[in-house]
């Protein structure tokens, strides 16, 4: 299994020339060779995880496959046909396994509402919490995409995050609202919380892989 990030929250991942796509938003550049796609995943409805104008073209390149997403999506993306994915939640596109953890985003601000969220964990091993510090409680995380920045993350929050999950190998993600200095900064702490169990922080910028 092949895991690519590419800007921002976008993820994909590769096993055996299928692919599966994640959280492709406006900060993330439109995404080239996906007609082997078997499904999308949205982890939430914001504008930097999702956009129409990805979908169209995702589902242009590969017609009718699924879109899962919590029903705030499914709301917010009236035009497209979502199906709803809940906590607790599996499900199967062959060749991938999804698991479903969380069900709301992180806090922004008392006074915005707050959205459904879902973090996904694939094959038993790759997770991605999507704008959430959810734990996926009783699984031994292989590779974890740890969020670096957003107007809902606090740094000392997101390190505490990475020494719960405990993860053998983690980098960073949702890093596009941070200036150059921030994001290395955040990425020195985030290396230190995955070091302190054992594991392995890979600094991935756009369009770099990790191989599981």
């Amino acid at each position: 299994m092949r895991v690519t990030k590419h800007e921002h929250a976008g993820l994909r991942i590769d096993i055996g020339g299928k692919l599966l796509l994640i959280d492709p938003g406006t900060y993330t550049l439109p995404l080239d060779g996906v007609v082997e796609a078997v499904a999308v995943v949205i982890t939430h409805e914001h504008a930097d995880h999702w956009t129409p104008e990805h979908l169209e073209r995702i589902l242009k390149a590969a017609p009718g496959i699924p879109i899962f997403g919590p029903e705030g999506v499914a709301a917010a993306a009236a035009d497209f046909d979502i199906t709803v994915v809940s906590p607790g939640e599996t499900v199967e596109v062959e060749p991938f396994t999804l698991q479903f953890f969380g069900g709301d985003h992180n806090v922004i601000h008392h006074t915005l509402p707050m959205v459904d969220n879902v973090g996904v964990l694939v094959n038993d091993q790759f997770y991605y919490p999507g704008d959430s510090y959810t734990v996926p409680e009783g699984v031994d995380v292989q590779l974890l995409a740890a969020p670096l920045g957003g107007p809902w993350l606090k740094i000392g929050e997101a390190m505490d995050y990475v020494l719960e999950v405990k993860p053998r190998r983690a980098f960073g993600t949702h890093d596009m609202t941070l200036s150059t200095i921030g994001r290395d900064m955040h990425r020195t702490r985030l290396k230190w919380a995955t070091e302190q169990n054992g594991g392995e922080f890979f600094e991935l910028d756009p369009g770099d892989s990790i191989d599981l």
